[in-house]
């Protein structure tokens, strides 16, 4: 079945306005067909990038940079979508787990079995059972960000099979990459592992049960839906910039392990993973200092304010008001109204609204986490997504990636003459 494109992405892939989207229909250069679904009008995704590449090579600039078509995560006016259902919908009625294999599954657009009726009602068997942890042999003693790395590192060197990039064999090592990311962190004082289930089983936790159990001293049933829906919101954002460097080693068909290390150094940059840290520590000085001196000294030694503004959410991001729901269900009085207050000022000077990273520090403040709490579930969370892109590419062709550079030649040295 041919792929499509809504006429707004068609015309975002194109570089052009709708109306040029539809003079171009208008001229017989595309062929348009009618949405079953809305109003829009569906595009071929084969047409749009013939015509693309009609443009390309009508330009004197030379370039090799791939151009990346995918079916796993949308960019909406309403927030992000993964394979057409809404990431706000799928954060309060699915696991984390089940929300991965969405991900993952490419055998139709909404990520269900094929029957065209939406979400699947559950997994087929308990998360627990299947995300179990990969032997990784004795655990050295480093912090948590190295930890997780260590892990990955450890599940390619014991796979012996590690080059086998069949689908299934990829899932279900992303699946015990995952559980060992998390398993290997440090457990807190008077920690309970793991939480008492529902269920009544004694089958290890969901995810979202063991990791709250790692960043938290007292975990509750109500943190574990904070993790689970941070987790679900964090797990894929179209091709943020460790996405693409997950495609890139993909492209090369470097193992699932090997890829996702390219992905974890370059979430590892405090521009991409770390930003809820910052935003953590920015609660901390309000806190003490109050809204306004926080602020104040925030911006004057960072110059911007962490956990606000949105390269792609102008409006603002769609997630934030999720996980602030989650916040306000389990921080104090006080707690809501410093964040709050924060908010109130920011939104009086300008500022642009905040964004998901300001809702994972508050939870993580709230709950007495670490700072880096948020950065932990944030790449744990990505995981999903990489694995998702990295299954992806490897239906593309081979090594597409190729930057063009344009060539500068170095400054003179001026000579001591010129100098003087």
């Amino acid at each position: 079945m041919a792929r499509m494109l809504e006429s707004d992405e068609a015309a975002r892939r194109l570089g052009v306005k709708i109306t040029t989207l539809y003079a171009y229909v208008s001229r017989g250069l595309l062929s348009s067909h009618p949405s079953p679904h809305s109003r829009r009008s569906l595009f071929d995704v084969d047409d749009i990038e013939r015509l693309a590449l009609r443009a390309r090579t009508a330009k004197t600039v030379e370039t090799r940079l791939a151009t990346v078509t995918t079916s796993i995560t949308q960019l909406r006016d309403d927030g992000l979508a993964y394979r057409g259902v809404a990431a706000v919908e799928l954060a309060s009625s699915m696991a984390f787990e089940e929300v991965a294999e969405r991900l993952w599954n490419t055998d139709s657009d909404d990520g269900s079995s094929g029957t065209g009726e939406g979400p699947p009602s559950g997994p087929r068997e308990g998360p627990g059972r299947r995300w179990e942890s990969l032997p990784l042999g004795d655990r050295p003693d480093m912090g948590a960000s190295d930890m997780m790395r260590w892990a990955v590192v450890m599940a390619g060197a014991h796979n012996p099979l590690r080059a086998d990039l069949r689908p299934d064999t990829v899932t279900r090592t992303a699946r015990g990459v995952v559980a060992s990311m998390v398993d290997v962190l440090p457990s807190p004082p008077a920690t309970r592992v793991p939480l008492v289930l529902a269920d009544g089983t004694d089958r290890p936790g969901s995810v979202a049960e063991r990791l709250a159990a790692k960043l938290s001293p007292a975990p509750t049933e109500g943190l574990v839906r904070s993790v689970n829906a941070a987790l679900v919101l964090m797990a894929d954002h179209e091709l943020a910039t460790s996405t693409v460097a997950v495609r890139v080693a993909a492209s090369t068909r470097a193992d699932l392990c090997d890829a996702l290390l390219a992905g974890l150094g370059t979430i590892a940059g405090p521009l991409h993973g770390g930003a809820s840290q910052l935003a953590y520590a920015l609660l901390v000085e309000a806190e003490r200092h109050g809204a306004q001196r926080a602020l104040d000294d925030t911006l004057r030694w960072q110059r911007v304010l962490p956990g606000f503004g949105h390269p792609v959410y102008a409006s603002g991001d769609p997630r934030f008001g999720v996980l602030l729901a989650q916040f306000n269900e389990m921080a104090t009085a006080q707690q809501r109204d410093l964040v709050g207050s924060i908010i109130d000022l920011a939104t009086a000077h300008g500022i642009p609204p905040a964004n998901v990273d300001l809702a994972l520090a508050a939870i993580s403040w709230a709950a007495g986490m670490a700072p880096d709490a948020g950065r932990i579930i944030f790449t744990v969370a990505r995981v999903a997504g990489w694995t998702a892109h990295y299954l992806e590419e490897l239906g593309e062709r081979p090594l597409r990636f190729r930057a063009r550079a344009v060539y500068a030649s170095p400054a003179r040295a001026q000579s001591d003459n010129e100098r003087h």
